[in-house]
């Protein structure tokens, strides 16, 4: 029974690994077949089944999201100042007054809508806090709990946070990396990334409504009317009426520069 005693303890003991805790540095004994362990002193999570994997399209990311951003801004710029170019001179034509508040709403959906954009874009998403790690001596009981370590920034994760590739950071309560604003969604820019989302929406109704409403006073109407007993709506009637129709939009646009002068 002795000897038996002996024998089980010896391979319980050869069966076992020498390692060290990235967060606290103590050695620990693991199992051999324990890749993925837990510290009992710190709590950090070593996995040593994760290793750092080369990612190629890092540069092309990165230069995709340069031009979605580029291109949405010259965008909304071009949407606003367009729209005040070409609506507005016809708006105040039908009422001062009315320009008076369409230009306040204007200038609100279009500050709201850049400030909200940039600050999506170009803030922080959200860096996780420092935190001392490496050293038993500067490391307390607990207080990596279910940190792991990332390969790519070479410091500790938080459970909350997560490595983006495309912006080559771990970034704090990451939502998803949304190339339209070249960023991630953190816990940083969350609720400019939520205002962006509705004052984009509320602008491209109003964008859409002042669209229609411009369009119906300045397109002329269409000078033919079909005949009162005709009941066939023949090839050629639909060729006229698609020719009055592209006449009634080419002049409206020739009148427009006219009517931008009389304005002014």
């Amino acid at each position: 029974m002795a000897e038996s005693g002996k024998q089980h303890l010896v391979t319980a003991v050869t069966e076992e690994k020498g390692t060290t805790c990235w967060g606290c540095g103590l050695g620990l004994l693991l199992p051999t077949l324990g890749p993925a362990f837990k510290c009992g002193w710190c709590g950090a999570i070593t996995n040593h089944n994760l290793n750092k994997t080369q990612n190629q399209c890092l540069l092309w990311r990165r230069l995709r999201d340069r031009c979605f951003v580029s291109f949405l801004f010259s965008f909304m710029l071009f949407v606003i100042c367009g729209g005040v170019w070409a609506a507005f001179p016809i708006i105040f034509l039908v009422s001062y007054t009315s320009g008076i508040v369409h230009s306040v709403i204007t200038t609100i959906l279009a500050l709201t809508t850049i400030s909200t954009f940039g600050l999506s874009a170009f803030q922080c998403a959200g860096a996780p806090p420092m935190i001392l790690w490496g050293s038993y001596t500067v490391v307390g009981k607990g207080e990596l709990e279910n940190y792991t370590f990332c390969h790519y920034c070479s410091k500790p994760k938080s459970p909350r946070a997560h490595h983006c590739r495309s912006c080559g950071m771990c970034i704090l309560d990451m939502d998803h990396h949304c190339p339209f604003i070249g960023n991630c969604v953190g816990a940083a820019n969350h609720r400019h990334f939520i205002a962006f989302l509705i004052s984009a929406i509320f602008s491209t109704i109003y964008v859409t409504v002042m669209c229609a409403y411009t369009s119906f006073l300045i397109w002329p109407p269409l000078r033919y009317k079909p005949p009162e007993h005709s009941t066939i709506f023949s090839t050629g009637l639909m060729m006229l009426a698609s020719r009055e129709g592209f006449v009634a939009l080419l002049s409206s646009a020739m009148e427009l520069p006219g009517e931008h002068t009389s304005a002014i």
